[in-house]
């Protein structure tokens, strides 16, 4: 492990919890997080410098868990020293680092993978289960979003500068409401975007702790977004509307996704006070029906590593180079220009292992 903090401790307690899985190393800047979780888990190997854990541990696999600007050059390390890598999401902070991950998993024949946790909810598997199964037809349109009432992270801290970071609310939780929908709809790929970014709150100390003003460090800009809207074109003509908000003023947050076929109609959504909840709107035998199918069971972080080791595990690695993650970052990158132009971005193409690229050139 590399990275101790809240999603690098997701990580240690699903490698913790696998019995064919050895705990070798820990890496982290803090000392006391170092010892605290080498105690608990006997990791032999305690590492405030990185590089020189990965130089001295024998290691097959690593996980980062670090701010978003240090993913591609420890990833990029890993996979050039033999490791199999899985970084935390965001990929990285632009598609170009994301690329170069990419390229490297390339080169070395090393698994890269990025930890897509929401993907694995229960909820969404369902979800997953019933459009595979074709009963909403083909869909044509989505909206999806994660807003918050408050929540955004470590106001004056690396979150909020634009260099560390790669961007505010859309690169940190809209990324997520990005692959989830995708993912359910089959992995259509996303031609052209066009968005808008507003800080609104972080400037004014809103939106972290309260709707008080928090503490900020004196004289550190807030310097990404904490709501960004974004609409996308797909390959085959459906559109996606996407928003993501670290902050508003609203009852609650939300997460959801609303998924719109020529043949039926579903949503997911959760948050407080409602708790998570799956709606299908279709026919049975010409009748207009309701349907509330159960969630399956949340995996989360435990079955983003689970799929990552049984993806090392299989052999096939050129199969897991990142290249679905890296599309990811294209679209977030397009996102962010248009933002920045005002006018709608064509999203740059992934070329694939073979060599080839969509016939559009985008």
């Amino acid at each position: 492990m590399i990275g101790l903090g809240w999603a690098g401790q997701q990580h240690l307690a699903a490698y913790a919890a696998d019995p064919s899985v050895e705990l070798v190393a820990l890496s982290a800047m803090e000392q006391h997080l170092l010892d605290r979780f080498g105690s608990e888990h006997d990791v032999p190997g305690l590492y405030q410098d990185w590089q020189q854990m990965l130089a001295e541990a024998r290691l097959d696999v690593v996980s980062i868990a670090t701010p978003t600007f240090l993913h591609a050059p420890m990833a990029t390390a890993a996979l050039e020293a033999g490791v199999h890598v899985l970084t935390e999401k965001p990929m990285a902070q632009t598609g170009d680092a994301a690329a170069e991950m990419v390229e490297a998993a390339r080169r070395t024949g090393r698994v890269l993978d990025v930890s897509f946790n929401h993907r694995r909810r229960g909820d969404v598997t369902a979800l997953k289960d019933i459009v595979d199964a074709g009963v909403l037809g083909s869909i044509y349109y989505a909206k999806t979003g994660w807003i918050r009432r408050q929540g955004i992270p470590g106001l004056g801290t690396w979150f909020t500068k634009a260099e560390s970071s790669g961007g505010g609310a859309m690169m940190d939780i809209g990324i997520h409401m990005l692959d989830m929908t995708l993912h359910l709809m089959g992995e259509p790929e996303v031609t052209a975007a066009s968005a808008s970014t507003h800080a609104e709150f972080g400037p004014k100390g809103r939106g972290g702790s309260g709707f008080g003003v928090s503490a900020v460090e004196e004289g550190v800009p807030f310097e990404v977004e904490d709501l960004a809207t974004a609409f996308l074109r797909l390959e085959g003509g459906e559109t996606v509307l996407l928003e993501a908000s670290w902050a508003q003023w609203i009852p609650h947050d939300l997460c959801y996704v609303t998924l719109y076929g020529d043949e039926g109609g579903a949503t997911i959504e959760w948050g407080a006070p409602t708790g998570p909840k799956i709606t299908v709107w279709t026919e049975v035998a010409g009748t207009p029906a309701e349907l509330h199918p159960a969630p399956g069971e949340d995996r989360g972080h435990a079955g983003a590593i689970a799929d990552f080791l049984a993806a090392v595990r299989s052999g096939e690695h050129a199969a897991h180079d990142g290249s679905l993650a890296l599309r990811r970052a294209r679209v977030i990158d397009a996102c962010y220009a248009s933002a920045r132009e005002g006018r709608e971005v064509p999203v740059a193409g992934v070329e694939r292992a073979d060599g080839a690229e969509r016939a559009d050139g985008l």
